[in-house]
């Protein structure tokens, strides 16, 4: 369903200060709505220090501002170190606030800091609700355990803003998988704003590189950004040494944040094992996926997006702290049968872990367990911002004969 519409525009924000799923949900979404609208134009600011490293279609751009990483302890700090946190944050505040006055935009999506990062887009919510902006928060299906992200959001005054600001809350999963406010006191008004749109789809793109996948059959094991994905890896690599009998072609993708002494020692390691392909990064994950047997990951929102979309028999270890997100999605992905979990610590036991391995490729996949399964963010996206952008223009017209 292509709709030409006149010159519309949507900005999206995406703090991204630990790995890539922020950006990379803006991204999915944003070509999805430019595929749907032509003559929409689509700008994603970003945080991410390798928000360059993807290609984006036409109409799709973002503006980078400083990154700030966070840290495992849950601190963030200026990625430049000569830099302080406080001037960092004082640039992106003001990036942000300069990129709204000139694009101008219809819509304003926001990934998931309802008020940025430290508070950075506050200011430019305030802007825009003037302007006449729609302002849309966009959820993650799991946000974090309900005391972390209660005492989180109590502490900021985050849910009287949400309140204040929004006009829309989309929450990207069905609502019979979890509710992001799960265990929270939402009021009624917060509540009415609140659309399950459901996961969002992944395909391939038109463009495919030949030779671009290995060749033959392969467990692809991912960690998303790859800065807490050591341990994962480490415990694949020591399960196959421990089983002579895993002999999967295993292709493992350590991540773009991985830091270098983590990546040289897996690498090393990994070159013990004529079975383990080791690579850095790739900014085409879709194809990977689509092509492997199975797949191995610590189950962030994407890859399990992906997961999803190309139907792969999958074992997920999840990051358990700070956040306990990717615990609390694999745990109920386990209980509707659509993967297979193992606790960090139960895949540090090498022999329980090859056995896993070796058992993946026959696992049901997720429509063999769950045939009912459907993936509709991006259609129910497309069809908001349809309804939002046809308002907006009767509003405009409407406006416009009151002039003359």
């Amino acid at each position: 369903m292509t709709q030409r519409v006149q010159d519309a525009r949507i900005l999206m924000y995406s703090h991204d200060t630990f790995g890539l799923g922020h950006l990379r949900r803006c991204r999915t979404i944003a070509h999805s709505l430019v595929e749907d609208f032509r003559g929409l134009q689509v700008l994603i600011i970003s945080g991410a220090t390798i928000a360059g490293a993807f290609d984006y279609r036409a109409r799709v751009d973002f503006v980078k501002i400083p990154s700030v990483i966070k840290l495992r302890n849950g601190e963030y700090t200026s990625l430049e170190k000569h830099i302080d946190l406080h001037e960092t944050l004082k640039m992106r505040q003001s990036i942000i606030r300069h990129t709204a006055e000139t694009f101008r935009p219809d819509i304003f999506i926001v990934d998931k800091e309802p008020l940025g990062l430290r508070g950075e887009i506050e200011d430019t919510l305030s802007y825009l609700k003037t302007r006449g902006t729609t302002l849309i928060l966009g959820l993650r299906e799991v946000m974090d355990a309900p005391h972390l992200l209660e005492a989180e959001w109590a502490r900021k005054d985050v849910m009287r803003k949400i309140g204040l600001f929004y006009d829309k809350i989309w929450a990207y999963g069905p609502p019979d998988f979890y509710d992001p406010l799960t265990g929270l006191e939402v009021p009624p008004t917060v509540r009415a704003k609140m659309k399950f749109v459901g996961f969002l789809q992944r395909g391939l793109q038109q463009d495919e590189m030949p030779g671009h996948r290995p060749e033959g059959d392969y467990i692809l094991v991912t960690t998303g950004g790859g800065g807490d994905g050591a341990e994962l890896i480490h415990d694949v690599i020591d399960a196959y040494q421990q089983d002579p009998q895993l002999q999967h072609k295993a292709l493992i993708v350590l991540g773009p944040y991985m830091p270098a002494r983590k990546r040289s020692k897996l690498l090393k390691k990994g070159a013990q094992i004529p079975y383990i392909k080791i690579i850095e990064f790739d900014n085409r994950m879709e194809e990977l996926i689509a092509g492997a047997k199975a797949v191995v990951a610590m189950g962030g929102y994407n890859t399990y997006c992906e997961i999803l979309s190309f139907d792969k028999p999958a074992l997920i270890v999840p990051r358990v702290k700070p956040r306990e997100e990717q615990l609390i999605r694999a745990r109920r992905a386990a209980e509707l049968g659509l993967i297979d979990m193992l606790l960090p610590e139960e895949a540090a036991d090498s022999q329980r872990f090859a056995d896993a391995l070796k058992a993946l490729p026959g696992r049901p996949r997720p429509s063999q367990s769950n045939p009912h399964l459907t993936l509709e963010g991006l259609p129910h996206i497309s069809e908001i911002v349809a309804e939002l952008l046809d308002r907006r223009a009767g509003h405009h017209l409407s406006v416009v004969e009151g002039v003359n």
